[in-house]
């Protein structure tokens, strides 16, 4: 799978067809839209989109999107999505009709997840957008979600692994899922999401000024969910399981890895794929702790729209890693979008093929 860098305008740059923004799509332009799928994933906090068609590596990225709309804020205190997020999103998800519309996408799919899922106001959102936009959500359920991640995430799983914890710190809910690894390939044993996430532990903890006892105060908070699922992984499987890896696809464990590194700016190439050991993400942490949120709204690897959610995230992967005490993460760059596209090509017998 590789992904076409964006210019301005979020269009591709360097990008084998990004010809094709220039003479539009018609001729042999129009034929390779028919080989386009598009993406879409609505989180609590993200709204993400990706344009791609199937190539030998799986799939090739025409044209991506990202935008954090923080859909789900306060829906964790209220119950219900407010006027503000809601608008927010609506902006964003014009963008990727309009992408979708330009590239004339003849198959996608369309996804909603935690916020959507749980505000009381959800169903009538959905008919909004479907409205003023054109876009038909599918808003998923929790079993559908975990599937999603390890679809996306699972080409990451080390080939000598036999087990894998699979995890996705999201907004509003992280997904946990045991993968087990034989010769017919990788199998989902079991999974749970948990009904916490980022922007869900952020504000009942707060998430700008947070020292060593509210990071504590959010660890104990998810330990017990945590506890829930290792007790029936245990009892499913006969005895105390420890993966051979952990494979975290989020926000949180690639920001994580691009502080690690120190990198100057964001970079997926280098993130995606990424192997973080225990004294590393430790360091890493430690020094998070230590920042003021200026500091970390500064930081080009976390940025404003993260900076009071990043230490939230910190906090579950450090009761994750604490249950499952391996020394080795693997870092996904992917998620939900990645195992749509996987999941669509395979059904249309298309994903690793030539165009």
């Amino acid at each position: 799978m590789n992904r076409g860098a964006r210019g301005a305008g979020g269009q591709p740059h360097g990008h084998p067809h990004a010809a094709l923004t220039r003479r539009g799509l018609n001729g042999e332009a129009a034929a390779i839209s028919r080989q386009l799928y598009g993406a879409l994933d609505l989180g609590t906090n993200n709204c993400r989109l990706l344009v791609a068609q199937p190539s030998k590596s799986g799939f090739d990225v025409v044209d991506a999107f990202s935008r954090i709309v923080r859909l789900g804020e306060g829906v964790s205190q209220s119950g219900a999505l407010n006027p503000d997020a809601m608008a927010r999103t609506i902006s964003a998800l014009r963008v990727c009709a309009n992408k979708l519309k330009w590239w004339q996408v003849p198959r996608v799919r369309l996804i909603a997840t935690q916020a959507c899922r749980t505000a009381v106001n959800g169903p009538e959102f959905i008919a909004r957008v479907q409205d003023e936009v054109g876009l038909e959500l599918e808003v998923i359920d929790r079993e559908t979600e975990a599937r999603l991640a390890v679809a996306g995430a699972s080409p990451l799983i080390a080939p000598d692994a036999r087990n894998v914890l699979v995890f996705d710190i999201g907004g509003g809910s992280t997904e946990l899922m045991w993968i087990s690894a034989g010769a017919s390939g990788h199998k989902l044993d079991l999974w749970t999401s948990l009904p916490e996430g980022v922007v869900t532990i952020a504000e009942a903890f707060g998430g700008v000024e947070v020292d060593e006892d509210t990071f504590m105060a959010m660890r104990l908070h998810i330990r017990p969910m945590l506890e829930a699922f290792g007790a029936e992984l245990a009892q499913q499987i006969g005895r105390a399981p420890i993966p051979d890896h952990l494979l975290g696809t989020s926000g949180t464990v690639t920001t994580i890895s691009g502080l690690q590194m120190g990198l100057r700016r964001y970079d997926r190439s280098r993130v995606d794929g990424s192997w973080l050991m225990h004294d590393d993400i430790l360091a890493v942490t430690a020094k998070l702790l230590a920042m003021s949120y200026q500091e970390r709204a500064a930081s080009p690897c976390i940025g404003h729209d993260r900076a009071d959610l990043v230490l939230a995230g910190c906090a579950i992967l450090e009761e994750i890693r604490r249950f499952w005490p391996v020394d080795r993460l693997r870092v996904a760059d992917r998620g939900l979008r990645e195992g749509l596209l996987t999941l669509m090509m395979t059904e249309d017998g298309t994903y690793g093929r030539e165009p």
